[in-house]
């Protein structure tokens, strides 16, 4: 009943609440990136959600869009602006998901939602991650976050849709927001955000 019905109940509400409490913070965020990325506040990317459902899913915007002289993306860490760093160090770059979770595209806790090119790199036991809606944090983040192999991240995320309950997910919050305060696992060592992920090997 949980998992079909109230989950999704409660996501609508507590999103919408979320949302109109920390619009305040979402409108100075939504200043200060016009100014570091030329008037681009946010980041729009097209993920697969539940049933590998393809959405667009919404973050503020915390890397620039500078080139290399053959025209390529320059790398992660080169990209990444220093407001873009304080907000993603802070979790503020999550904020915009809340609209995602009132749409429906987005739960509050469940498997992060990744890019769409990893969707073939899957094993089947890996695919079960999109069982359910793709969450804005979930058991991964709460357990290393981007610090974790994605090995890990997948047996993580497989758990929990095995596991779904008003109980874990509460659980889940409350370790998110410790998370989110100590600032731990935002970064894999040596990279920027996470290493790209390249099947199994």
């Amino acid at each position: 009943m949980y998992k079909n019905f109230f989950k999704r109940f409660i996501d609508f509400l507590l999103a919408l609440l979320g949302f109109l409490l920390l619009s305040p913070v979402f409108l100075l965020v939504c200043i200060g990136l016009c100014f570091a990325n030329k008037g681009k506040p946010f980041f729009v990317q097209h993920r697969p959600g539940k049933n590998e459902r393809i959405f667009q899913i919404i973050k503020f915007k915390t890397m620039n869009d500078k080139k290399d002289a053959q025209g390529n993306l320059l790398p992660d860490a080169e990209r990444l602006t220093k407001i873009g760093a304080f907000v993603r160090k802070t979790s503020l770059d999550e904020i915009p998901q809340l609209i995602n979770v009132i749409k429906g595209d987005m739960s509050l806790i469940g498997p992060r939602p990744l890019l769409v090119q990893y969707l073939p790199l899957y094993n089947q036991e890996q695919k079960r991650r999109h069982e359910v809606r793709p969450g804005i944090t979930g058991w991964a983040q709460v357990n290393g976050r981007n610090a974790i192999s994605w090995k890990q991240k997948f047996e993580y995320d497989v758990w929990y849709v095995d596991n779904i309950s008003f109980a874990l997910d509460i659980r889940i919050l409350f370790l998110t927001l410790k998370k989110v305060f100590i600032r731990e696992g935002i970064s894999q060592e040596g990279q920027a955000t996470i290493e790209v992920f390249r099947g199994n090997h």
